[in-house]
């Protein structure tokens, strides 16, 4: 088994503890059970505002907030990251693998959401092509808000409270007023693959070439800053 394997079967035994799987599990399940209650209620909604609305900027941020920030920065916080670091293994192969256990399990746990969400709701067509799309997409974002997470919990202790603000505040308050900071959120880029998977469905996403952009830049730049900056935390942990 090559390092990043088992640097990835740890994390993730970490991150699967009962109390933590349990919120995210109800989290994910809150717009099924909305979707659930809307049809026995007589109602068709929207489905694609309804999927922006629950699934890409709520369930999708906070799932991969508590994962991404808790796949490395819980270890730094606690101390345990010191038996990690003290041992030859590249920096960048355990921020890859963090990364990579948080992104799929935000993955596992949003993408059948919003996809049993849509189907549920129902709609026709249109509607079953909108909820396909935003469930690719959100595949797409889970590896962006973990690369962009896991970097932040390297970078501060604060993670999740930076995490909030940058969902709730830039993302939620910020993107709809200014529209040049749209570039810098990972739930335009989001919306914008969606409404390129399903052309018309999704409104005020980034476009596809941008959105591709921005998960780029976000993937290689998350990674390769949380690689350096681990490797900078062993220096100081050094002396």
């Amino acid at each position: 088994m090559t390092i990043v394997a088992t640097l990835a079967e740890v994390t993730l035994r970490g991150l699967l503890g009962r109390r933590r799987t349990l919120l995210l599990v109800l989290l994910a399940a809150l717009p099924v059970l909305l979707a659930v209650l809307a049809r026995l209620g007589g109602e068709v909604p929207d489905v694609p505002a309804a999927l922006d609305a629950l699934s890409v900027r709520i369930v999708l941020p906070l799932i991969a907030l508590v994962l991404g920030t808790a796949a490395l920065g819980a270890e730094i916080e606690d101390g345990t990251a010191v038996y990690l670091l003290v041992k030859p293994i590249q920096r960048l192969q355990i921020v890859l693998a963090k990364i990579a256990v948080a992104a799929l399990l935000t993955a596992a746990l949003a993408a059948p959401s919003a996809l049993l969400t849509g189907v549920v709701m129902g709609g026709g067509a249109g509607a079953l092509d909108a909820t396909i799309a935003v469930t690719v997409a959100i595949v797409v974002g889970s590896l962006a808000y973990s690369a962009a997470f896991v970097a932040v919990s390297v970078i501060t202790t604060r993670a999740l409270v930076v995490g909030l603000v940058y969902t709730i505040i830039w993302e939620g308050v910020l993107a709809g007023i200014l529209v040049g900071t749209k570039i810098l959120s990972i739930r335009e880029a989001v919306l914008g693959i969606a409404d390129t998977l399903a052309p018309g469905a999704f409104e005020g996403g980034l476009e596809s070439i941008q959105a591709i952009g921005l998960v780029l830049v976000v993937v290689i730049g998350g990674t390769m800053l949380a690689a350096w900056r681990l490797a900078h935390h062993e220096v100081r942990g050094g002396d």
